[in-house]
């Protein structure tokens, strides 16, 4: 079962309701929204919604985001996964961590879990992952996991009118689908 798996260094649980507590300081910490500032989280209701579209994302697909824990003493360090928003056909690769524990590569072990999943879950689908281009660690992630570049342009959404979002993606994809992607905001 995808719900609940381990790595080497993390304990990967799927989102629940319960994990509140220790999603939304992770998501309110300036840190981790270095990239993208405006969506740090600052009400925890914020981060209930966003909980409770991980928890339909596992009753919908049987795939969705965990909660990544340090096998060693339970420490919530991060959050992430492939899930399937409302509306697509794609999965959608999503990772953050707290900044005190960038660089160890956890964020690999996490995102090896969940292009496995994923694969095996629904191989038809294809993974994207959304950045901004000026996330360098995040760019490096996902080039060192095998997705590769298949658009750049303007961040839609974004409140900086400046932002360059990048898509990554597992495999090429067909023009239609690639600007339903782009569509995305």
């Amino acid at each position: 079962m995808t719900e609940h798996l381990t790595t080497a260094r993390l304990r990967l649980d799927a989102v629940v309701p319960a994990d509140l507590d220790e999603h939304y300081p992770l998501l309110a910490d300036p840190g981790v929204w270095a990239h993208y500032p405006s969506g740090r989280h600052t009400d925890p209701q914020q981060t209930a919604v966003g909980i409770e579209h991980a928890v339909g994302h596992w009753a919908r697909d049987g795939l969705g985001y965990w909660t990544a824990r340090l096998r060693t003493d339970g420490t919530v360090v991060g959050t992430g996964g492939c899930a399937r928003r409302a509306g697509t056909e794609w999965w959608n690769l999503y990772y953050r961590f707290t900044p005190a524990v960038w660089g160890q590569g956890l964020a690999a072990e996490l995102v090896a879990a969940a292009l496995d999943c994923a694969h095996a879950v629904a191989p038809e689908r294809p993974v994207v992952a959304y950045l901004l281009e000026h996330n360098e660690r995040s760019r490096g992630r996902a080039e060192r996991s095998g997705l590769s570049p298949v658009w750049r342009g303007p961040d839609a959404g974004n409140p900086d009118p400046a932002a360059v979002r990048l898509v990554y993606a597992d495999r090429p994809l067909d023009p239609d689908l690639l600007a339903r992607v782009i569509a995305m905001p």
